[in-house]
């Protein structure tokens, strides 16, 4: 068991599996708590916990707390929260650790294990593979098994305590003013933020059109929030809305939806944050970050307005590792991960959200009229399913394919092939200015694709 456990965001699979089951959950707990005291012995050790919807979040946050509890480590449960408030608590309280039992924007069959170290942000490659290496020791000692003897109804209540106030105040906080005559619909997928997000929009004075805001324990992500806009953006138009919100089962993304019906991916808010900040002289250095996943479109808007583009791996953890070291204000991910240091070390679908609220006060443009300042390149995408994930290098046809696409497509176009951290699948994604160069590209890939796998 190697770094490769842990994916690209966590630790995430179907539960019932040899990862996700109640038994891996308690030696999590053990081998993170060894870990924690391994580097600080000399005092007492808190962690924080809190889970999304899914049913099976409620054992596995249990085996997970007798975990740490047998080494000694005090635990608090919150129970239904957003991946952000997690993050929040352990960079205000200074906590060394909290763990989301989460699968994002997985369905409901799946569950999974974010980590999330000092200062809130995610483990670093280093402590991921330290933590792995005291986990498979653990796992490899028969007398480590755990049954789980709880019984207990599914409760999806918000716990409402001084953490879960002072995140509210901080996000309020984003938007001058109030929000009244606003109308907004807002897309909880069912998941951890189908109270949250709607509260501090009401608090606001927004009238505020829930979807996916009834949480069952299986419908988690069905056909609804950032994965599924379709339901949102019909409802948006239908009430006459200024915009709808969409979040993933843990509330960390935010996709949003103009006022006549048409999405926006985290690429165009990026792009409408980065914009308002480098006019108002915000944008520190001048930089935002996103991944290589990005559209191209990005960079060109961000160039023509005087900054620029640092691009990472993909992972919201890469793209935050990089605004620290870049001391950037603003950075993200096209599948909505936008982080905001001031009000969080990660992605945060609320704040996202509210700050372009807050940019639309501010100018008084309409989102249909904001979005304008990013033209997106088109684009071609597949992920194809793969049995085993073979080093890139190895793949020598889908390597010289690659090649020649960069050469031809220079600085007007984009390749990215990469193994999905979350699934068994291969992504294959093709930008050009021209759709019909993306299309031929990416039918190029796959073939060279195919045949290295076959």
């Amino acid at each position: 068991m190697n770094k490769t456990l842990f994916g690209t965001d966590g630790i995430r699979g179907p539960y019932g599996s040899a990862l996700i089951n109640e038994s891996f959950a308690f030696n999590l707990g053990k081998a993170a708590a060894t870990w924690l005291l391994t580097h600080n012995s000399s005092k007492q050790i808190r962690v924080v916990l809190g889970r999304d919807t899914r049913k099976s979040g409620i054992c596995l946050v249990q085996a997970l707390a007798d975990g740490f509890k047998a080494k000694g480590v005090e635990v608090e449960d919150l129970g239904v929260v957003p991946t952000p408030l997690i993050a929040r608590i352990v960079r205000d309280e200074n906590l060394m650790l909290g763990i989301m039992v989460t699968a994002s924007h997985n369905p409901a069959s799946d569950n999974g294990f974010k980590c999330l170290g000092f200062g809130g942000r995610k483990l670093t490659d280093e402590q991921e593979k330290d933590l792995a290496h005291i986990l498979a020791v653990l796992l490899s000692d028969s007398e480590n098994k755990y049954v789980s003897n709880l019984v207990s109804s599914a409760s999806y209540t918000l716990n409402l305590t001084r953490f879960t106030d002072a995140y509210f105040e901080a996000l309020k906080s984003v938007v001058a003013g109030h929000l009244k005559g606003w109308i907004i619909c807002v897309d909880t997928a069912n998941g951890a933020t189908w109270q949250t997000t709607p509260l501090i929009l009401r608090d606001l004075g927004a009238k505020v059109i829930g979807l996916g805001d009834n949480p069952d324990g299986t419908n988690i992500n069905f056909e609804c929030g950032s994965e599924y806009p379709q339901q949102l953006q019909q409802a948006v138009v239908k009430a006459h809305a200024q915009l709808g919100i969409a979040h993933d089962g843990d509330g960390d993304r935010c996709i949003l939806c103009d006022e006549l019906g048409h999405s926006l991916d985290g690429d165009e808010i990026l792009a409408i944050l980065g914009m308002h900040l480098l006019s108002e002289n915000k944008l520190s250095k001048k930089t935002l970050i996103a991944t290589v996943h990005s559209n191209l479109g990005l960079d060109l808007a961000i160039k023509q307005a005087g900054g620029k583009v640092i691009r990472t791996p993909v992972g919201d953890r890469h793209v935050a590792e990089a605004m620290q070291r870049e001391g950037s204000a603003l950075g993200g991910e096209s599948s909505g991960h936008i982080i905001s240091p001031a009000l969080g070390p990660t992605g945060d679908g609320a704040a996202a959200a509210l700050h372009v609220i807050a940019v639309m006060k501010k100018t008084g443009k309409k989102l249909s009229e904001l979005r304008m300042v990013m033209n997106k390149l088109p684009q071609a995408y597949i992920a194809l399913p793969v049995k085993v994930k073979k080093p890139l290098s190895e793949l020598k046809r889908l390597e010289q394919c690659i090649k020649a696409l960069e050469v031809r497509l220079g600085d007007e176009g984009l390749v990215l092939v990469r193994f999905s951290g979350t699934e068994d699948k291969l992504r294959l994604m093709v930008q050009a200015k021209d759709p019909l160069q993306a299309e031929a590209g990416l039918k190029a890939l796959v073939a060279a694709a195919n045949e290295d796998l076959a």
